[in-house]
């Protein structure tokens, strides 16, 4: 009797991977062991905005995770400087290796011996908390079959086999293969630290070096990424919205990280810079090339708002209201004095339309982001491994915030493109959008990639953004930027478990991880609130925040003990840490802690685990009954 139906049609292909009844009973077995490993730990980081040293440094050292084991292993062996110096031969071999080669002139056997079995011992134990197959699978190829066979060694093996692992070690020194294979064994331990990588959002602007960042992740299994507003914008100007090509200019301009589009992305700011030295004066508040972009975006946004009125941006249309012989904009609590009156570009009976320099500088920045190789490469990055929103093992992860109405914490219906949307149904129409933007620009999909750079309720900005008054006005009481509701309402843990509950995530066990709003700790801030329920991580990695927040970034990390913050101190530079073994210093707060070690069945993995047991098992029932046939018996 052959199955029937969608369920005999599902077994009868699940039949071509498991053709026996033994290679059912074998999965089955396998997956039930994996059910009772330890949960892997996941490594949360937000913000990173282009800091390439802090953010290799903290990965290398897994957020102090690294060091902790190297703690618990030797503490009671090794000096304080010996666990130092272990810990960044760890974080960076070959740099550690050269340093100790240059101090001691030569590295002898025994140096060898010492600290390749240190190594050993440290991989040993991230090794096992995975299966074989994982870690084998995590090895540097060229050196699997002997580093697996190395961490085999056992406490109170027989003297042959431990003469068989000596022999090993030795003979890697004599062939001159010892700074490879340190360099292999680091790599596979910092692989095994971290199970997997969530970066909250904005890996783009403010530093110069998000290009490099984007290169390391692109090297990285498991990693995903929520997109922020300065990720979306760099998305939008890599899709080819003009608005936010000309944003993305105009940000890495004001922050001093042109370099980043120039060196890293080939796009050309000639152009840009020749219109401006002949277009505008110089001696003013304002260069003339900050001029020029400013002026050529505000052209550009004010035609997308007026495309757009459902965008409710209105507000963002001051270029048409400046008074040059006034010296003022109007605004709507009256005029303010603006910082520049040169604007020679601005026509009173059209301000918003491009003059034929500014559209020949507009195409040739077109031209310049879509021939971007480089740049195209870490977008489609973006979207293969990124999102708007992500759910992971009952944490809710999204960059900035959900829409929300003052007062009566009711989720913001948002009208876009004809649709009424609120809370996930929001999150979800926009990440088709975007991804729409990027396999099938048209003017309306871009538009919105703009939109969700800065849009009143986009869910990636959450604020009124006071550009042109920050640009052009003087008076800084403009320049304040309101924010969404979101943020005093989730306060409370009942509007956090409102939001955990509209994403389908258990309120009671469910947390909310947030990045975008920089914690300032210095003033007694704390990035968990909410009684827990929800966590900013948004500790200002970039140097620019760090006045202002105290600190130089938060992360996460979630483990099979429960949940912890780090909070770290500003990295100073990769020379410090080889020449002084000087770590990122990080205070921890352990704020869950689970009443017993969390296991991989009590994870999303888990779950998908149970699922295809109880497939393996129908499986199983269907050969037993002989409603299938096992393939082998079929010949």
């Amino acid at each position: 009797m052959e199955p029937v139906g969608t369920e005999g049609r599902f077994l009868e292909l699940l039949s071509e991977q498991f053709p026996t009844r033994q290679s059912v009973f074998t999965e089955i077995i396998n997956l039930e062991a994996i059910l009772g490993l330890p949960r892997g730990t996941e490594h949360f980081m937000s913000d990173v905005h282009g800091e390439y040293e802090a953010f290799e440094h903290i990965l290398n050292n897994c957020s102090g995770v690294i060091r902790e084991r190297v703690r618990a292993e030797f503490g009671d062996e090794l000096s304080q400087a010996e666990q130092d110096d272990l810990c960044t031969l760890i974080y960076y071999p070959e740099e550690k290796l050269a340093k100790t080669e240059a101090d001691l002139g030569t590295i002898d056997l025994a140096w060898w011996r010492v600290h390749l079995l240190r190594l050993l011992r440290v991989a040993k134990h991230f090794a096992s908390a995975y299966t074989q197959s994982k870690v084998r699978k995590s090895m540097p190829v060229s050196y699997a079959y002997i580093i697996d066979e190395l961490l085999r060694d056992q406490a109170g093996q027989s003297e042959d086999r431990s003469r068989y692992h000596e022999r090993i070690v030795d003979t890697i020194v004599d062939t001159g293969s010892g700074p490879d294979f340190v360099e292999s064994l680091a790599a596979l331990i910092k692989r095994l630290a971290v199970d997997r990588l969530h970066i909250v959002g904005d890996l783009f602007d403010r530093g110069p070096h998000a290009d490099r960042i984007c290169d390391r992740l692109l090297e990285m299994p498991s990693t995903d990424v929520q997109w922020g507003n300065h990720d979306i914008v760099w998305m939008g100007a890599a899709a080819g919205s003009l608005a936010c090509q000309a944003a993305v200019v105009r940000n890495n301009l004001r922050y001093g990280a042109l370099s980043i589009l120039e060196s890293s992305y080939g796009v050309s700011m000639r152009e840009l810079a020749l219109f401006a030295e002949r277009t505008y004066r110089d001696g003013d508040v304002l260069s003339p090339i900050d001029k020029a972009i400013s002026v050529i975006l505000f052209k550009l946004e004010g035609q997308l708002i007026r495309r757009n009125p459902d965008f409710a941006m209105d507000g963002r249309l001051l270029l048409p209201l400046v008074d040059v012989e006034g010296d003022c904009v109007r605004l709507p609590d009256g005029d303010a004095p603006l910082v520049t009156v040169d604007f020679p570009t601005l026509d009173p009976a059209d301000p918003l339309a491009l003059t034929d320099g500014e559209r020949e500088v507009v195409e040739a920045m077109a031209e310049a982001f879509a021939d971007s190789e480089r740049l195209h490469r870490h977008v489609a990055f973006l979207y293969e491994r990124g999102s708007l929103y992500r759910i992971s093992n009952d944490n809710l992860l999204f960059h900035a915030c959900v829409p929300m109405t003052e007062g009566d914490g009711l989720f913001r219906t948002v009208e876009l493109r004809g649709r009424r949307l609120a809370g996930r149904d929001l999150f979800d129409w926009l990440d088709r959008e975007a991804r729409q933007a990027w396999m099938e620009p048209d003017q309306g999909n871009l538009d919105l990639m703009y939109y969700l750079w800065c849009g009143p309720a986009s869910p990636l900005s959450g604020r009124v953004m006071k550009t042109f008054e920050r640009t052009f006005v003087a008076d800084r009481s403009t320049w304040a930027e309101p924010r969404d509701p979101y943020w005093e309402l989730t306060e409370s843990p009942s509007v956090c478990k409102q939001v955990l509950r509209e994403f389908g995530v258990s309120p009671e066990h469910g947390h909310i991880v947030n990045g975008h709003t920089p914690v300032k700790a210095s003033s007694g801030e704390s990035p968990v609130r909410s009684c827990g329920k929800l966590v900013v991580i948004d500790g200002g990695f970039c140097t620019a925040y760090h006045k202002t927040t105290g600190i130089a970034g938060y992360t996460l990390i979630s483990d099979s003990s429960g949940l912890r913050i780090k909070a770290h101190r500003a990295f100073t530079s990769i020379e410090d840490v080889l020449d002084l073994n000087a770590d990122i210093m990080s205070d921890t707060d352990r704020f869950e802690t689970s009443d017993r070690p969390l296991l991989v069945e009590d994870s999303d993995t888990g779950a998908r685990i149970r699922q295809r047991i109880v497939e393996l098992r129908a499986l199983l029932d269907a050969y037993n009954s002989g409603t299938l046939k096992e393939r082998a018996a079929l010949g």
